[in-house]
């Protein structure tokens, strides 16, 4: 297949995913949500109070708030991201249109606010996943970001906070806290979907004992383990520091391995992005 053909096939298959996304985000908004009270964050927030004020429909309040964020974006950020996020967000706009008229499927607002969240979570990681975006405070935050010493992640919660406690003037503070659960358990599921259950971690440990860990984590485990030569700046004794790479549903089996042979041992952990064959189970010398 020529590079021509593949990047179609590519840009489809993105669009496709992108709709689903903003699919899944409006079911989740419409019968879940809104029925309930509750209110996610960003601009889609904002839409759903704006809605509830003025009776408007809450698409057209999605579209027309996300607009200048848009231009914003197209300006400082780029084209192939503005058109993603023009895409999803005229998506989404029209689908809450179009799914409004489903039941709610529960009045428990403690499961509206689980559920949906999950639901929201889900599609939003799928629209990001593949490139594109339905809020426009993200794009404030990427610009933000540049200019200032506090990252996306920071100034997008300050954002949110501010406007899930605006939920409490306008539908009560037990909708609001129910808003935020709601908004924690959508930002941990994009999380799962943009990086996978699967999502590496690198993991450096430090201890007296990295023989018998080795030893351990090569037969309980599974996985390659590097030995690196390190020496204590204080104690200036030679020692061996441990690198190894494992899946996040591995981590809390790799510590509680470290922790059995050792309980004060360093165990540092960071995201990582593994190319190649590092993650295949096997031991590595």
């Amino acid at each position: 297949m020529s590079i021509k053909y593949q990047g179609f096939f590519s840009a489809v298959r993105r669009v496709i995913f992108m709709f689903i996304g903003t699919t899944l985000a409006a079911i989740g908004l419409e019968t879940f949500l809104i029925p309930n009270n509750v209110i996610d964050g960003g601009v889609t927030g904002i839409s759903i109070m704006s809605s509830y004020i003025t009776g408007l429909p809450l698409g057209l309040f999605i579209f027309i708030l996300n607009i200048p964020f848009l231009i914003v974006g197209y300006k400082h950020i780029g084209k192939t991201f503005t058109l993603c996020t023009l895409f999803s967000v005229t998506s989404l706009s029209v689908m809450v249109s179009i799914v409004k008229h489903l039941n709610p499927v529960t009045n428990d607002t403690l499961l509206a606010a689980i559920f949906g969240g999950i639901l929201i979570g889900i599609g939003i990681g799928l629209v990001i996943k593949n490139g594109g975006s339905t809020d426009g405070t993200e794009i404030i935050a990427i610009i933000f970001d540049k200019r200032t010493s506090f990252s996306v992640g920071e100034i997008v919660m300050f954002i949110n906070l501010f406007i899930l406690g605006s939920a409490g003037l306008i539908f009560g503070w037990d909708r609001a806290m129910y808003s935020l659960l709601t908004y924690y358990i959508a930002f941990k599921v994009i999380d799962i979907t943009v990086e996978g259950l699967d999502e590496s971690k690198s993991v450096i440990i430090v201890s007296d004992e990295y023989q018998q860990i080795t030893d351990a984590l090569l037969a309980r485990l599974g996985r390659g383990v590097t030995l690196l030569e390190g020496k204590g700046a204080y104690s200036n004794v030679p020692t061996n520091v441990i690198y190894v790479i494992v899946s996040r549903l591995e981590l809390s089996k790799l510590k509680s391995i470290v922790t059995g042979f050792d309980k004060h041992a360093l165990v540092s952990v960071s995201n990582v992005d593994v190319s190649g064959k590092s993650l295949k189970k096997k031991t590595i010398h």
